[in-house]
């Protein structure tokens, strides 16, 4: 997939130096894999979900670094792009701000 923008992995890495090498890990097999559903994605990412923002838009939810990031993105499977909407540490995923951008 095309992943849309691993800026930022760099802006999250740069607060958060030990998630680098989970970031990276999840970015090698997201740009590698071409899914052509959810299905397909979560063989790979098992702990991944859907959520709906407050505009009805489905989102996908990344579990990474032992669960303690939560990297949300866009994914257009039929254009094979993954947009990165946010990355986010557990506490700050938990206050739900990120539901309504």
């Amino acid at each position: 997939m095309h992943v849309i923008s691993s800026k930022a992995i760099n802006d999250f890495v740069r607060q958060h130096p030990t998630a680098k090498a989970s970031l990276n890990s999840w970015f090698k097999i997201v740009s590698k894999t071409n899914f052509s559903n959810f299905n397909e994605l979560r063989a790979i990412f098992p702990s991944a979900d859907i959520v709906k923002n407050v505009n009805g838009n489905n989102l996908t939810i990344f579990n990474i670094h032992g669960n303690e990031v939560r990297l949300i993105a866009g994914i257009h499977y039929n254009r094979n792009k993954l947009y990165i909407r946010d990355i986010l540490t557990h506490s700050e995923y938990d206050k739900e701000k990120w539901k309504n951008k």
